[in-house]
């Protein structure tokens, strides 16, 4: 492999209990009692959807906008403020950029917050670049943003591995020819024996990739 490209979310970042929980901290913080199958029924909707929902359907007495304005608040300081790395993933990507192997982070999280949490994890130096909604780039439904992370790092998808927690963007990266490492995550376990069948490495924790073995499979 000539290069690499991570996500952010779930992958270098431990951040996906943060938003699995998100709902029924927000509606708790209000006194209100989340029902059992909130995260269900707000997964697939947008912030603005979901904030719609909350004005609709709960004794909250604001509107979705303030509603949103205050869910933004409470993200933004998480990435800003609290969220941390997953153990081994600075020394991983120290290893990477000892050894000259270009890399990247394409995320679906806005530019501004990821670069607040990457900076204040002390990564952001060691990118190549960031790739972001902000880019105007498809999502990772799409094999776009990977294609064109893969052109400004100068290799081909045969030449570098994605890293993913996420199965449809792993799906994604490997239909496009990349190789492929899924990542565990506790917010995405129930995928795992489906990763497992589609990418090329599966990695529990950082620590099992920092290994001789898989390090010399990046060569410049």
């Amino acid at each position: 492999m000539r290069a690499a490209i991570f996500d952010m979310d779930g992958t270098l970042l431990d951040s996906m209990g943060m938003w699995t929980t998100l709902d029924s901290q927000f509606l708790r913080s209000h006194g209100i009692e989340p029902p059992e199958n909130l995260t269900d029924t707000v997964i697939k909707m947008t912030l603005d959807e979901a904030c719609a929902y909350y004005a609709e359907n709960f004794p909250l007495h604001m509107t979705a906008e303030e509603i949103c304005a205050e869910v933004m608040e409470f993200i933004g300081h998480q990435y800003r403020e609290t969220l941390l790395l997953k153990a081994g993933a600075a020394d991983f990507l120290r290893r990477l950029n000892e050894q000259g192997i270009p890399f990247c982070v394409v995320t679906a999280t806005g530019r501004e917050l990821a670069e607040a949490a990457l900076s204040r994890c002390g990564i952001l130096p060691m990118l190549e670049f960031l790739i972001t909604p902000d880019d105007g780039l498809p999502g990772k439904q799409q094999p776009d943003v990977y294609l064109e992370a893969a052109r400004r790092l100068g290799a081909s998808p045969q030449e570098t591995a994605v890293f993913e927690d996420a199965l449809h963007a792993a799906e994604t990266a490997k239909r496009a020819g990349f190789y492929t490492v899924g990542f565990y995550d506790n917010a995405s376990r129930g995928d795992w024996d489906a990763l497992e069948a589609l990418c090329d490495k599966m990695a529990g924790s950082w620590f099992s990739l920092t290994t001789p073995e898989f390090m010399r499979k990046f060569r410049v």
